[in-house]
């Protein structure tokens, strides 16, 4: 049993090596904590040297449990409320990021659903009298919208037709096409244009939809070991708020 394990037993006092050597950190990172209002304030020996006690040893577990989930600074911020006996605060930050997770598992799954419905990249073909490519107009009434609405998009960076040099008109092709489809079935899902811009992103950098749905797996795995980090911070600060044990 280490020296911080007896002590969460015992009461007894804690100097900061202790909870540095638990956790794998520096002493100074602990001091540093304090400062932070990570941990509550310590009180001082004799000497001037930092006492800490089981209590400081809860509140860092806690925070470092925290941190996976919900990033540095929101787990920062959840300990500061916590410690200035503002729990109600720290349970809003929490409730905030299961909010952002719940919403990125929505966008994972029309992701997918806009994948399941959309056809393969139409072949870019000669329309008569232009160039290789749609125009904006049949692309529009194509898709049940206006062309309005497809320049809007363009102008938000989700689609991106090129220009035909002698005429100017907007020319898309099979790429555009299926951004303009992508876009489409997120729109109806209720995304707002800057995430549907940074989602259509991923689909280029894959060079397609084909390539994004095998990365769509380790999207999905990503979220999941972001739920279950979230569980396991909220039992770090269960402990912390419970605590010592006696």
């Amino acid at each position: 049993m280490g020296r911080v394990e007896e002590n969460l037993q015992t009461g007894g006092k804690l100097r900061p090596v202790d909870l540095a050597r638990a956790h794998g950190l520096s002493t100074q990172a602990v001091r540093n904590y304090e400062e932070a209002g990570v941990l509550p304030p310590a009180a001082r020996t004799p000497a001037g040297h930092r006492a800490y006690t089981p209590r400081h040893a809860l509140a860092l577990a806690a925070f470092l449990a925290l941190v996976p989930g919900h990033g540095h600074a929101t787990a920062t911020a959840v300990m500061r409320a916590v410690n200035r006996d503002a729990a109600d605060e720290a349970f809003r930050l929490i409730d905030q990021s299961h909010a952002r997770l719940l919403e990125d598992r929505r966008t994972l799954e029309a992701v997918e659903r806009a994948l399941g419905d959309l056809s393969p990249a139409p072949r870019t073909v000669a329309e008569p009298g232009g160039p290789a490519g749609r125009f904006i107009g049949p692309l529009a009434r194509e898709l049940g919208i206006r062309p309005a609405t497809l320049r809007k998009w363009e102008a938000a960076g989700l689609v991106r037709p090129r220009r035909d040099p002698l005429t100017g008109y907007r020319v898309y092709d099979g790429a555009a096409v299926r951004d303009a489809g992508l876009a489409h079935q997120l729109r109806r899902g209720g995304y707002p244009l800057e995430r549907i811009a940074a989602l259509l992103e991923r689909v280029r950098a894959a060079g397609g939809p084909e390539p994004l749905e095998a990365a769509l797996g380790d999207w999905r795995a990503g979220l999941s070991a972001r739920g279950r980090a979230l569980l396991a911070g909220a039992a770090g600060l269960d402990a912390y708020l419970r605590g010592p044990v006696k």
